[in-house]
């Protein structure tokens, strides 16, 4: 893998519908979520970060289900089957019958372009890589 870190952090919390009993509080800390149906990423790499976290073992915690798709777990929010930890911004609660809430202690990550290391690009890909390249250079 290829990669190149941008100036970004990604911050992790739960979303929720907003009739949930959790909906209430600003944050939402590890024992609020250790008796609740969870929906978690199926990427692995991300459990490491959110076990540790969450100060449970996967084992020890509800997973109702995993996903891909930011947008899937929305759904499953929707309809009430669990609280999906994911990134903020990535759904747009506006209008909706869903809310995000930060975790507490907070829980980031950086960012980060990322591809396969022998991958071929097109001519506007390979420029847009130099491009981004020489002015993040600078910025990190």
């Amino acid at each position: 893998m290829c990669t190149i870190p941008v100036p970004i952090k990604d911050t992790w919390g739960v979303l929720m519908h907003k009739d949930s009993p959790l909906a209430i509080k600003e944050s939402i800390q590890p024992q609020d979520l250790w008796d609740k149906p969870l929906i978690v990423p199926h990427q692995k790499g991300d459990d490491v970060f959110l076990n540790q976290w969450l100060q449970r073992d996967e084992s020890q915690l509800h997973i109702a289900a995993t996903y891909n798709l930011i947008f899937n777990a929305s759904l499953l929010v929707d309809e009430g089957l669990g609280y999906a930890l994911c990134y903020d911004k990535l759904i747009n609660t506006k209008d909706s019958n869903l809310c995000f809430r930060p975790l507490y202690p907070r829980l980031e990550v950086k960012g980060y372009i990322v591809w396969k290391k022998y991958q071929v690009f097109s001519k506007a890909a390979e420029l847009f890589l130099q491009y981004l390249r020489k002015i993040l250079e600078n910025k990190i």
